[in-house]
């Protein structure tokens, strides 16, 4: 972990980054990105997410009714 990382923690994710810290599957990722619900940036070859649209992403994700929940 660098130094910058320490304090305010990553400021971008790869795909298999995004899926690792979100739970939010691959498939969805790239789906959200072609439907422009998820910005993602290309630096080369590699695609990168910023920390702040993923948790935008995260946070306009639909919210589910209590009665639909399920017990853990």
């Amino acid at each position: 972990m660098t130094k910058i990382e320490k304090y305010i923690g990553p400021l971008g994710y790869t795909i298999a980054d995004a899926v690792s810290v979100t739970g939010v599957g691959r498939t969805s990722i790239y789906k959200a990105i072609a439907e422009g619900q998820l910005r993602a940036v290309k630096n080369g070859r590699r695609t990168l997410i910023l920390a702040d649209d993923l948790k935008r992403f995260l946070n306009n994700l639909e919210t589910m009714e209590a009665s639909h929940a399920t017990a853990s």
